[in-house]
């Protein structure tokens, strides 16, 4: 798995070193490469998917201009997803009225995520009430739920639980300490179980029966 990451950098690093030769066309092949993940993590972020690919565009646009600046010291991936992050959280937080989700607009895309969030979130009651949200509605719910998080908590749990992304990798695209990450995990999941309990009307568990599931 290391070895196939390590290689997938290696390309990219060729790809970036030859669109700052000028082969404007190499940057075509990180755009196809990434889009898909850029415009999933803008519109978790986001919850508008017009506005998601519009921010995905901005993203993309963001990254050719400024790539003569890129350096090398993180992967061009941390980099980008940096870029979409904070343009999705500056947007978020300039809206004057959070845009309502529509369910028919919310898919289960990358919910094998669902079992992701139900492994995550799930307590040791017998019948827990966030996992029987989730097996009623599944995607709809989460993505409704993650729609009324602080958009720092959102983020990261955007990059741990649907791009599946290791700490050391959120750590350098949010560009804060690994344990801050940790924090943000672990507080998100709370408040993204109280919202899911909240929504099938029953209690929600001890804190303490939910510690063990942060990491």
């Amino acid at each position: 798995m290391e070895s196939h990451v390590a290689e997938g950098h290696f390309e990219d690093a060729v790809l970036v070193r030859r669109v700052q030769a000028g082969e404007v066309h190499a940057f075509n092949a990180l755009v196809t490469k990434y889009q898909d993940r850029v415009f999933n993590t803008c519109w978790r972020i986001c919850n508008d998917h017009a506005d998601a690919g519009e921010l995905t565009q901005d993203v993309f646009m963001k990254a050719y201009q400024s790539i003569g600046k890129f350096h090398g010291k993180s992967a061009f991936y941390t980099w980008v997803f940096r870029i979409a992050v904070n343009q999705s959280l500056s947007f978020r937080r300039k809206q004057a009225k959070r845009k309502t989700v529509s369910l028919d607009a919310t898919d289960n895309s990358r919910d094998g995520s669902v079992a992701n969030w139900k492994s995550n979130l799930a307590s040791d009651a017998d019948d827990d009430p966030a996992v029987h949200a989730l097996e009623s509605e599944g995607g709809k719910l989460v993505t409704e739920a993650l729609a009324q998080l602080d958009p720092d908590q959102q983020a990261v749990l955007v990059l741990r639980d649907i791009e599946g992304m290791d700490y050391q990798n959120i750590a350098d695209i949010l560009e804060v300490a690994v344990g801050t990450v940790k924090s943000r995990i672990y507080r998100g999941r709370m408040s993204l179980r109280a919202l899911l309990s909240d929504t099938v009307g029953q209690p929600q568990p001890n804190k303490s029966t939910t510690e063990g599931n942060v990491i």
